[in-house]
């Protein structure tokens, strides 16, 4: 082979290689990897232990993918200790760390105990920590939806629901910290307790921003079941975090990434990004969770 033929044929090769990688999105891996440091992420850490037992395996895997924002559930047998380091390394690498908790019994007046408890918490540990080890905000998970009486004597629930969400919205005005909270996609189906507005716009305007669970998985799926929550947002003045899923699902295999490879999701999130980047609101992408994203290859 001639050495003008024998570089023809590397040239062939090359361009295959780069179509493979790209089949999709057009993107061979590194471009992924550039295109998805154009928009912000997130990610939940709902088990807390990691902190205290293996803290250097978390921030590693979230800097190497370029995680912005950190929602790190309140674990209080975790001594502060661990969260006042955690937070003071995320730091240094440019992430900001907010306060995480929730249950769906937190939307019961009976149960708004526990959102006292969290503000607590979250109080006590802001006033004796150091500048750079402070939460940046307070998140809430809350899912009232999972309550059994949802079905049986849901207008009550709702009722409750927007309660509590003014009490936590006072609450936290009181510690001079953004509130935001994980939403349903649909929560535009329902109004509120006195029927004059959608449940949705209720809630998105009671927080700084929301992540919506937009659990799909292709872009342009996900997008579709966000985009009135996305416009909603944009016209109370609101922020919002688009979210995949990563964990196993009972619901059906469209709703989670799980057992996809990790390149496969990451070229669907650029692409989400495209999509949703046309809205006002858009804050970036929130990716459920820690545990389930870092067990995809």
């Amino acid at each position: 082979m001639t050495t003008a033929l024998f570089k023809h044929f590397i040239l062939i090769m090359v361009f295959c290689s780069q179509m493979a990688f790209g089949a999709g999105s057009g993107l061979v891996p590194s471009q992924t990897a550039s295109a998805q440091s154009a928009y912000q992420k997130a990610t939940w850490v709902w088990d807390t232990e990691h902190i205290r037992s293996n803290p250097q395996e978390v921030l590693s895997f979230l800097r190497k993918n370029q995680v912005d924002l950190v929602y790190l559930q309140v674990n209080t047998d975790i001594p502060a200790s661990c969260y006042q380091s955690f937070i003071k390394q995320a730091a240094a690498f440019g992430m900001k760390v907010d306060a995480l908790d929730g249950a769906p019994e937190w939307a019961l007046e009976s149960k708004r105990h526990k959102i006292t408890d969290f503000i607590g918490w979250v109080k006590d540990y802001q006033q004796k920590a150091a500048a750079t080890e402070k939460f940046h905000g307070i998140h809430v998970d809350i899912e009232p939806h999972v309550l059994a009486n949802w079905k049986t004597d849901q207008a009550d629930v709702i009722r409750q629901w927007q309660s509590n969400i003014l009490y936590l919205r006072s609450e936290a005005d009181k510690l001079n910290l953004p509130l935001a909270a994980d939403i349903a996609f649909w929560l535009g189906n329902y109004k509120t307790a006195d029927g004059k507005q959608s449940l949705s716009r209720f809630v998105i305007g009671q927080f700084d921003s929301v992540t919506i669970m937009s659990y799909r998985d292709t872009a342009a799926a996900i997008h579709q079941i966000a985009e009135q929550e996305l416009k909603d947002a944009a016209s109370l003045g609101k922020t919002a975090f688009t979210a995949v899923e990563t964990r196993p699902s009972k619901e059906g295999r469209y709703i989670s990434f799980h057992g996809v490879s990790l390149d496969v999701m990451n070229k669907q999130l650029v692409q989400l990004h495209d999509l949703a980047k046309v809205h006002p609101s858009y804050a970036g992408i929130a990716i459920h969770d820690f545990d389930g994203w870092k067990d995809l290859k």
